[in-house]
C-alpha cells in the first residue's frame, strides 16, 4: 500500500534524499554529501519548527543524520545502503526504522524494553504521525 504524502513538507525532504543517496550509492559520491547537507537543512527545519528542541521528528532526523556521518567515511559507505533502501521505504509505503528505533530509547517509551515491545514496533503497519504514540 502506497503512501505518497506529497502534501508534507518532511516527506518531500525525505524523497530528495533518497534521489540523493541513490545518486550517491550508484553514481557519484558527491551525492552523498548532498543527501548529509539536504539532511542537515531537514533537521534544522525541524528543530525550528518543533515546539521542544528533543521532539520525536527532531530526534529521528538527528540519528538519521548521525547514521550518515558514521557511513561516510570510505572503508564505512557500504552502510549507505541502510539508509538508502530504508529512506526509499519511509518515502513509499511510510515504514520508517530509524523512527521505530529512537522510539525505543528509554526517554521515548513508557513501558520497560520488551523482546514483545520490540517485535510490536519493527513488526507494525506504518503508520500517519509519530510510531511513538
Amino acid at each position: 500500500m502506497l503512501m505518497l504524502e506529497v502534501k508534507d513538507v518532511g516527506w518531500w525532504y525525505w524523497l530528495m534524499t533518497a534521489v540523493l543517496l541513490t545518486y550517491g550509492v550508484l553514481v557519484d559520491p558527491v551525492g552523498l554529501w548532498l543527501a548529509i547537507g539536504l539532511t542537515v537543512l531537514n533537521l534544522l527545519h525541524f528543530a525550528v519548527k518543533a515546539e521542544h528542541p528533543t521532539a520525536f521528528p527532531v530526534q529521528v532526523r538527528f540519528f538519521y543524520l548521525l547514521l550518515l556521518l558514521v557511513a561516510l567515511p570510505e572503508p564505512m559507505r557500504w552502510l549507505f545502503w541502510i539508509p538508502t533502501i530504508g529512506t526509499w521505504a519511509q518515502v513509499s509505503v511510510g515504514y520508517c526504522t530509524m523512527a521505530r528505533l529512537v522510539s525505543l530509547l528509554p526517554w521515548n517509551r513508557r513501558e520497560p524494553l520488551t523482546w514483545r515491545l520490540v517485535w510490536r514496533r519493527f513488526a507494525s503497519m506504518p503508520v500517519r504521525g509519530s510510531v511513538a504514540d
